[in-house]
């Protein structure tokens, strides 16, 4: 099934969440993306291991993208970069602002060179304002926005259990980049698009805030909800916890008649609307939790469900795992194949196919080479673009190849090729420092530098040994090739500490 956004070039300069979230639903719809990562990485591939060795972070947020490795300090992959922004449809970043400014890039003027790009920034309280230049993660806009203030129990605040307030953002972020894609159908220009957590997670919370404006701040109630009654937890007769919601009052009627059969409930003033039961809120909880406790939770359940009262039992996490309404997803990553929770949206056309995760620099050879083929064929007076939607003419040109997913194999291979290529070139830095050194510091160095390349030596044959490699044989030897390069890495870290 041919995808929405297939043809489109996003260029990613992101780490952690909420970037990441916005590409990699770009990446979804069928967008080439391609993610610019520090020597190091993206420091999301560090938050965990609990995936298959791996970050669960970076596992969900980065499928179906490319990972090329860029020093935007150095002349050559600013040079990349620069070529891969002015044929982009869409740049992402989460840079801290003033960032980009600091190694000599204006986004405005990115956007004027290629006036088809929109360009995405991303900040934690904006790029204007006494806390622009302020760090900012989830917890801490969630504090600062008041967000949790109004989450856990009365006795204290509390985290909101996972990183809404970057996913939030992401996803604001995606609404925002796909309206100026369909804004560009319209006028031929691209646009510069700025967002912050803080703003994005603030207007979420219009509810609250509106309240706490009229002098009637949302206090913390835990399972409960602070102007509705009765929502919230009440237990059966077995103690099974069971969370209902009552939004109007012809449910009302029904919890009272059919589920406490209590109707002398109805014509008590103190419950006589939402209002009323809210300023009686220990009242009303209470005269539930009496009818709760003397049924069993199977006849609590099949009463709610016969009232058609909405109801939820309060599940731990590992339940989930479980549960049968759960969809999931097969994503391969360069540590093996995870089921991770589906996307919500449901086709029509049937499902979708999603990319891989990248292992580190797994795409900073071939993305190299495609640049400088297109820079050769450029200078040789082809007109030619990186992607194939030419400005201002009917001329078709060459597309960057919108790759298949790789197959697990393909993936560590690239990898493999990837940390090779760094690694000599590493070698060749420190082989240029020798000079520079006294007699003693130089033989330590050399000694450094000799296991360096032998490390780098075995790395070549082990990659050979992998592309020699069929997919079936592969399934059974890519257990010990991993931990054969995982010792190649630590004999290569080992190695590299002779130079501090």
């Amino acid at each position: 099934m041919q995808k929405p956004l297939e043809g489109l070039l996003v260029v990613a300069l992101e780490q952690a969440v909420a970037a990441p979230f916005c590409t990699m639903r770009l990446a979804d719809a069928g967008a080439r993306v391609i993610k610019l990562e520090r020597p190091e990485g993206d420091f999301g591939r560090g938050y965990d291991d609990v995936a298959m060795g791996q970050s669960s972070y970076f596992v969900w947020l980065n499928r179906g993208k490319e990972s090329v490795v860029v020093n935007l300090r150095a002349q050559e992959d600013r040079s990349l970069f620069e070529a891969l922004v002015a044929k982009a449809d869409v740049f992402v970043h989460n840079l801290k602002p003033g960032a980009l400014e600091r190694i000599g890039y204006n986004i405005d003027a990115l956007c004027r060179e290629n006036r088809r790009l929109i360009a995405c920034s991303i900040s934690g309280y904006g790029e204007t304002g006494p806390m622009a230049q302020r760090k900012a993660y989830d917890l801490l806009v969630q504090a600062e926005s008041g967000l949790a203030s109004i989450t856990g129990g009365p006795s204290e605040a509390a985290r909101v259990g996972f990183s809404i307030v970057d996913i939030a953002t992401g996803a604001v972020a995606v609404q925002a980049v796909l309206e100026a894609l369909y804004g560009r159908t319209v006028t031929g220009k691209g646009t510069h698009i700025r967002l912050s957590m803080f703003d994005t997670i603030v207007e979420w919370m219009a509810v609250p805030f509106l309240h706490a404006a009229q002098g009637r701040p949302p206090k913390r109630i835990g399972l409960a909800h602070p102007s509705i009654a009765p929502y919230g937890v009440f237990r059966s007769e077995d103690g099974k916890p069971i969370l209902i919601s009552i939004q109007n009052e012809r449910e009302w009627v029904a919890l009272c008649e059919r589920v406490l059969g209590d109707a002398a409930l109805l014509s008590d003033q103190r419950f006589c609307s939402n209002v009323a039961r809210v300023q009686n809120r220990e009242a009303t909880d209470a005269r539930v939790a009496a009818g709760f406790a003397a049924l069993a939770s199977s006849e609590l359940v099949e009463r709610l469900t016969q009232a058609d009262i909405a109801f939820a039992f309060v599940n731990e996490i590992a339940d989930i795992v479980g549960h049968p309404q759960l969809h999931t997803i097969p994503i391969a990553t360069p540590g093996g194949v995870l089921d991770v929770p589906a996307p919500a949206p449901i086709w029509a056309e049937g499902e979708r196919r999603y990319g891989s995760v990248p292992a580190l620099g797994a795409h900073s050879h071939s993305v190299r080479q495609e640049i400088a083929a297109k820079g050769r064929r450029r200078e040789a007076g082809q007109n030619s673009r990186i992607m194939g939607k030419t400005v201002g003419t009917e001329t078709p040109s060459e597309p960057l190849s919108q790759e298949e997913p790789m197959t697990l194999k393909q993936t560590f291979a690239e990898y493999l090729k990837s940390q090779t290529d760094v690694w000599r070139a590493q070698i060749k830095d420190y082989e240029a420092q020798l000079g520079n050194t006294g007699a003693e510091t130089r033989a330590r160095y050399e000694k450094a530098v000799a296991e360096m390349q032998a490390r780098a030596e075995e790395a070549r044959k082990l990659l050979e040994q992998v592309k020699s490699t069929n997919e079936v044989a592969w399934k059974d030897m890519q257990g010990a090739t991993r931990k054969a390069f995982a010792d190649l890495q630590k004999g290569w870290a080992d190695a590299l500490s002779r130079f501090q």
